[in-house]
């Protein structure tokens, strides 16, 4: 095999094809082996005699995305008191957290108006899928978010039967199976129009 180039970019030819086996990272075209991801290229010798050695193309570290003020995140409802709801931070943006990140929603930052009348368990519940605004550090433990925005609050619910809640309204969600009701703060709802 001739000498390997360490590091390499999608699509870069690692050798010919013949005698060795694609492992993860790479794939065969033609009589090449090449590239799929970025990282650095391993050769990894046959367990027995007589299997064709591997060559893979290996990550060094995939970054983790961090949230940051202004940042808009996707995490879950994890747990729920009178006055804040704790969320698992999933997504930053596009890209994925492989870190756990905790926020926080008081019962302040759920929306933008009538902030004294806002019940947190008529806004959110277990398992919920939220979108939030990072608007602060917090504390050591947790970001503080907030929904007060129109796109920002529940994208994805179930119901208590277990099926999927479609928004009706900024603040309902409709039982797909049961077709019954229940209070959530909805991140801007595709409302049908009425017929004329």
């Amino acid at each position: 095999m001739p000498n390997l180039t360490k590091y390499v970019t999608p699509g870069r030819r690692l050798c010919f094809s013949e005698g060795v086996t694609a492992g993860p990272g790479v794939y065969e075209r033609g009589e090449y082996l090449y590239a799929s991801v970025v990282g650095v290229v391993q050769e990894l010798a046959p367990t027995t005699e007589g299997e064709p050695r591997v060559v893979t193309v290996t990550r060094e570290k995939v970054h983790s995305a961090v949230p940051d003020v202004g940042s808009i995140i996707t995490g879950k409802v994890i747990r729920m008191t009178t006055k804040e709801a704790v969320v698992s931070i999933m997504v930053v943006g596009n890209m994925p957290c492989k870190d756990d990140f905790q926020g926080i929603i008081r019962s302040q930052d759920v929306r933008a108006t009538e902030k004294d009348k806002v019940k947190i368990y008529n806004s959110f519940r277990l398992g919920d899928i939220v979108r939030a605004e990072v608007i602060s550090l917090g504390d050591a433990r947790s970001y503080y978010l907030s929904t007060a925005k129109n796109e920002l609050g529940v994208i994805y619910a179930q119901s208590v039967a277990g099926a999927v809640m479609i928004p009706i309204s900024w603040q309902e969600m409709q039982c797909t199976k049961t077709k019954t009701m229940e209070p959530r703060k909805c991140a801007k709802p595709d409302i049908p129009l009425p017929e004329k």
